[in-house]
């Protein structure tokens, strides 16, 4: 992860860093390319979002605003998006920097409007190392533990409905 000697995390916008992931995809008259630094992003250090778009019948760059937000990818998540900021071309590429302060799962979305059109580019983040057991995992074994509950009482039940019955025929 060193590019020069120097880690690639404290490398400038400029360096040639690797990115930690990059999207290619094409959304109704366009071609995007989104790109996140730094390879591998943790809570509390800055990040940057690169996204390039440019028309897919004349090749021509997107030379508009561009809005940058971000959100917990979360179940239980209440409306928690927050903006990032708006972004001009430099060199047809739109820069957007970032820090998040927890680990976890967001989703960055990129949006912009052309001839009349909105566009809107969502991209998965991870930053730093998740929790392990997440909502999902916890309301499985609630489940689980409420079926197991569940079994146990009425096994419970039928023991007890047993004795009885066998308590009734000894005293007939």
């Amino acid at each position: 992860h060193h590019v020069l000697g120097k880690p690639a995390y404290n490398q400038s916008d400029n360096s040639d860093a690797p990115a930690s992931m990059e999207v290619e995809t094409q959304i109704g008259d366009y071609s995007i390319n989104f790109m996140v630094f730094p390879d591998f992003p943790k809570d509390g250090e800055r990040g940057r979002l690169n996204l390039y778009a440019s028309n897919i019948d004349s090749g021509e760059s997107f030379r508009g605003t561009v809005h940058f937000k971000v959100r917990t990818d979360s179940w239980f998540a209440d409306d928690n998006e927050e903006e990032l900021g708006s972004q001009q071309p430099k060199d047809f590429v739109y820069r957007q920097g970032f820090e998040i302060s927890e680990d976890g799962n967001y989703i960055v979305t990129a949006e912009f409007e052309a001839n009349g059109e909105p566009y809107i580019i969502d991209v998965p983040l991870r930053v730093g190392t998740p929790k392990t057991i997440g909502p999902l995992a916890i309301a499985i074994d609630i489940i689980l533990i409420s079926l197991v509950g569940v079994s146990l009482l009425q096994r419970r039940k039928k023991l007890g409905s047993r004795v009885q019955k066998a308590k009734e025929e000894e005293n007939l």
